[in-house]
């Protein structure tokens, strides 16, 4: 979704980039009738950065955007959503908003990160973990809590798979990796410092490199060999690494199913000598 698409770019862009985005989701059905022209007085900049905002968002011309902005709101008006609903959530909102909103921004980021998944990258990463002697996965704060999950569900189907979320522990285990060993790094931002360091030395030492991250620009990104890209999922009270968190985990979910597919004897047996253990705990 494009209004997904200019949420998650614009914290990236420059002061009059970010008026003309701003400007859009203040209210998209509006920008149909406003030539390029036009948005740039309107937005006290100038047709040339409303040019340079398109482009920014991966499109090649204005009427691009008004194509995709366009389709977007048939989309909104066939589902019953003929009012845009937007991210931000005030101190009076009733809870059904509330639970809309939160939905609704969830479900755009899924299907964006969907739409924009590099499904040749996915397959490599995938091959990448599926053949690794052993499995870093880097991440803090609330990447810190993902690189956790994906340690348990990698570790669930044979991996040998740890999830570090202490920079110092990263860094060491990443001074011990080799060409036989993976990494995953998991930033929602791509400039992590304590997810970079660890992704940097594990590079030095040979190890295969994947990095999950809202910017394919960042230096996470650049750093590691593989990269797949998330959506933000913001809404008010919900920034950063958590609004991107259910679409890292959608990423994540479709490596895992692929990695199981491809360690198909290794995963099935795994998880056969391992069912019994949660209903023995009940």
């Amino acid at each position: 979704m494009i209004t997904a698409l200019i949420r998650s770019e614009l914290p990236r862009m420059s002061g009059s980039l970010r008026k003309v985005g701003a400007w859009v989701l203040e209210d998209p059905r509006r920008v149909a009738g406003v030539s390029a022209a036009e948005l740039g007085r309107r937005t006290g900049t100038s047709q040339a950065t409303v040019t340079r905002f398109c482009q920014a968002l991966g499109l090649d011309s204005y009427q691009r955007l008004l194509l995709a902005l366009a389709q977007e709101q048939g989309e909104n008006d066939r589902s019953g959503d003929v009012l845009p609903l937007g991210p931000d959530i005030g101190p009076d909102d009733p809870l059904d908003q509330v639970v809309a909103a939160v939905a609704r921004a969830d479900l755009q980021a899924l299907r964006r990160t969907a739409e924009r998944l590099d499904l040749d990258a996915l397959e490599r990463a995938a091959r990448t973990l599926a053949k690794a002697r052993r499995i870093d996965v880097y991440g803090v704060g609330a990447s810190g809590v993902v690189a956790l999950e994906t340690e348990a569900r990698l570790f669930g189907i044979g991996c040998d798979a740890r999830g570090w979320t202490e920079v110092h522990a990263a860094e060491t285990s990443a001074a011990l990796l080799t060409p036989a060993d993976a990494v995953v790094a998991l930033s929602h931002s791509g400039a992590t410092r304590e997810v970079l360091a660890p992704l940097r030395l594990a590079v030095e030492r040979g190890a295969a490199t994947i990095a999950v991250t809202g910017d394919p620009r960042s230096p996470v990104a650049r750093a590691a060999g593989l990269h797949l890209t998330s959506t933000s999922a913001e809404t008010g009270f919900r920034r950063g690494g958590f609004g991107t968190r259910h679409s890292v985990l959608l990423i994540l979910d479709c490596l895992y199913a692929r990695v199981a597919q491809l360690s198909y004897r290794r995963a099935t047996a795994a998880m056969a000598l391992t069912a019994h253990i949660a209903d023995s705990h009940r």
